[in-house]
């Protein structure tokens, strides 16, 4: 049975046996129309209007009146003119970087990171703290005195802010990790949200940390390249996000790809994956032989003896792993599987190439083999995602633009959560 939807969520008048399909206006088709155009000039530009009408299907005509809107929005620039063989030169277009800004937002058991991100996806300033197990008071604290820092650093007036984006892990006090303390469970009872929405007065969006990488990874990474993959987000536990068709797949709970609940095969009932296959598990195995690392720039730093110690992670985690991913290529059939996060690049090149060794072995046993590859999103995935999110809502083509709703006040967005891919639910 399905269970009732959240107050001011999109509700089905009437339960079908098919699909939930909703009509739409002009308005909001003409709204659409120009996120897909804008969304074509981000990913193309420099482009000419002939070149956004090929690429989109939309009318000459259509194109002009939409560029005109965006050019007297400042939403996109003129840059040059393309000449050709006869005629008049055409006009190129390409975004506006300093159109609008957003805050991306970062919280996790080991580091607190911000930035400030422009719609081309370029950080303009950046902060990040190294702190275990951060509570709400210390979060709140560093943010308020941090996002005026970068603001003035980066030269950005705050009404060129259109949101702020949180990446925040689910159950974030409920998935125990070595060295957690017991007052960690604050978490439980505090809402993120509600912890910084008086800092800036703009609109709070929420979203899974390990969902956000893969939503920046598909908007400013791979996914240029991909339009399908499985997004492995190694931090200071273990999360994915699931990328179909070009567009973010939740799940019917909003809860897709949470490999890091897997259990590993032939472990103890108590190891799951996210206790071998993270910063923590690493960081607890060096520990053991007497090397403190608390820092993924610490992992950088190592001895010969210490560095044997991660060679064996490298394959415990590769043993954890490879079944998983058996499972991921025969059931979802990605293009991809990309692995990013906190872990050092070289150390990320050395998971994926075992991985791939490991996979290879499986040639003629399986259907089709993703090749495993280092994300291009750095380790401030989860911040650039979650400051991709206000940039999702206002101005990128997502489905929602074509819905009918009613918007609630308190400005408060949190994707997934039950919600299908795309749409959204407001607080």
């Amino acid at each position: 049975m399905r269970n009732k939807r959240p107050a001011g969520e999109l509700e089905a008048a009437v339960p079908t046996a098919g699909p939930e399909l909703s009509g739409t206006n002009l308005a909001r088709a003409g709204d659409h129309n120009q996120r897909v155009t804008l969304h074509a000039v981000r990913v193309n530009g420099p482009v000419t209007r002939a070149e956004l009408s090929q690429r989109t299907g939309l009318t000459p005509p259509a194109i002009a009146n939409i560029t005109n809107r965006l050019l007297k929005d400042q939403l996109i620039l003129k840059a040059g003119r393309l000449h050709g063989p006869r005629g008049q030169p055409a006009t190129k277009f390409v975004i506006n970087p300093d159109s609008c800004f957003s805050i991306g937002l970062n919280v996790d058991r080991d580091h607190i990171t911000v930035v400030v991100l422009d719609f081309v996806g370029k950080i303009r300033a950046r902060a990040s703290r190294e702190i275990l197990f951060a509570k709400p008071a210390t979060v709140r604290t560093f943010f308020q005195r941090t996002v005026q820092q970068l603001l003035a650093k980066a030269g950005i007036a705050r009404e060129r802010l259109i949101g702020v984006g949180v990446a925040f892990p689910d159950d974030i006090a409920r998935a125990h990790l070595p060295d957690q303390p017991a007052d960690y469970a604050a978490w439980a009872s505090v809402r993120i949200d509600d912890l910084i929405r008086d800092v800036l007065d703009i609109p709070v969006f929420i979203e899974n940390d390990a969902a956000a990488a893969a939503i920046g990874e598909m908007q400013f990474g791979s996914g240029h390249k991909y339009r399908s993959f499985f997004y492995l987000l190694v931090t200071a536990a273990l999360g994915g996000g699931l990328v179909v068709d070009g567009s973010y797949f939740r799940g019917a709970n909003g809860r897709s790809a949470e490999i890091g609940w897997l259990r590993a095969h032939g472990t103890a009932a108590d190891r799951q994956l996210q206790n071998i296959v993270s910063l923590s598990g690493l960081y607890s195995r060096l520990d053991a032989q007497g090397f403190r690392v608390a820092t993924p720039r610490g992992l950088t730093r190592l001895g010969p003896a210490a560095q044997l110690i991660v060679d064996d992670w490298i394959h415990e985690c590769t043993d954890a792993l490879v079944d998983a991913l058996v499972a991921i290529n025969c059931l979802i059939d990605p293009e991809a599987i990309l692995i990013g996060g906190r872990l050092p690049s070289i150390l990320v090149d050395q998971l994926a190439a075992s991985l791939n060794h490991r996979l290879a072995s499986f040639a003629g046993q399986l259907p089709a083999i993703a090749p495993v590859a280092r994300a291009l999103t750095s380790d401030d995935a989860p911040a650039v995602g979650a400051a991709i999110l206000p940039f999702s809502y206002r101005l990128l083509p997502a489905r929602f633009a074509l819905l009918k709703s009613e918007a609630g006040s308190s400005g408060t967005y949190r994707f997934g959560g039950g919600v299908a891919d795309d749409e959204f639910m407001i607080q």
